[in-house]
């Protein structure tokens, strides 16, 4: 359910956990587009459940894991009986742990783990979940703490079967495949870290240790999308933080997130969400 929105931002009130917000929804209503802070997980028991992004539905099956990462404007719709499970978990909480926020990049805009597609991770992160709504239940001591180290073990989890999946590193050996994993993990994070920077091609080969080619095709074979989409999908996701702030204005939201200019802002701002800054601010307000 939907408590708070305004305009068409969802503030999350959480648990009496931090950071978790937990529900079995039965509802029939559907919600409008929307969008939080909040990475959110859904997950069908009985009947479908349709979620919508970038004007595209996703019709999830009983037992299928739907993962709408922080940020990203979504509809949902249900059917006219079911439930299913909504987990709202702020992915802040993990960014700290080394290689999370990467995993988590990575999901944009969504990730899909069904059952017909991924049987072996879809039962292994059912199994997590169905752990986290017993601890959510019935509250035995250290509840919090363990929960978040479900949490942990969902996206590491996750993480690991993604990261290491054959086809990501072709023709090379899994011992070399591993290396080049934490080799651009490392990459990842210092562009997480350095993304309002003038940051070039140059420098991130560099630091990767590869020629300018090999670094720009290793880099889409792990991430799936080039260094520069990588690196403008940082500076967006800073810039959508700065937006909600009422105290800065659009051009300085611009500067602080890295962009050179508040025309090219502008234009990838658009590009890249389907509305200028302006208007995305006032669909926040």
């Amino acid at each position: 359910m939907i408590q708070i929105l305004n305009g068409i931002r969802e503030t999350v009130d959480y648990d009496s956990y931090r950071g978790l917000k937990l529900y079995h929804n039965v509802e029939t209503e559907d919600y409008p587009l929307h969008w939080h802070t909040a990475l959110e997980i859904i997950m069908p028991y009985t009947n479908t459940y349709t979620v919508e992004i970038d004007k595209t539905p996703h019709v999830l099956q009983e037992g299928d894991i739907f993962i709408v990462p922080a940020g990203v404007l979504h509809k949902l719709m249900a059917p006219p009986s079911g439930e299913r499970l909504i987990l709202l978990f702020d992915y802040g909480l993990l960014c700290n742990v080394q290689g999370m926020d990467t995993l988590l990049h990575s999901l944009h805009p969504y990730a899909l783990i069904s059952v017909s597609a991924y049987p072996q991770l879809n039962e292994k992160l059912r199994h997590i979940l169905n752990e986290v709504t017993d601890e959510h239940e019935n509250k035995p001591p250290f509840t919090e703490a363990y929960i978040y180290s479900l949490m942990i073990q969902f996206f590491t989890l996750l993480g690991r079967t993604s990261f290491t999946e054959k086809g990501r590193f072709p023709g090379i050996t899994v011992h070399k495949q591993h290396e080049y994993v934490e080799k651009f993990m490392e990459v990842c994070n210092y562009i997480t870290e350095h993304c309002t920077e003038n940051l070039t091609l140059d420098d991130l080969a560099s630091l990767s240790g590869f020629s300018r080619f090999h670094f720009s095709r290793l880099f889409k074979q792990f991430t799936g999308m080039s260094s520069y989409d990588y690196l403008t999908q940082k500076r967006i996701t800073l810039a959508e933080q700065l937006l909600i702030q009422p105290g800065i204005s659009i051009t300085d939201a611009a500067l602080q997130s890295g962009f050179g200019s508040i025309s090219a802002f502008n234009r990838i701002f658009k590009d890249k969400k389907g509305c200028t800054p302006s208007e995305y601010r006032k669909l926040g307000q």
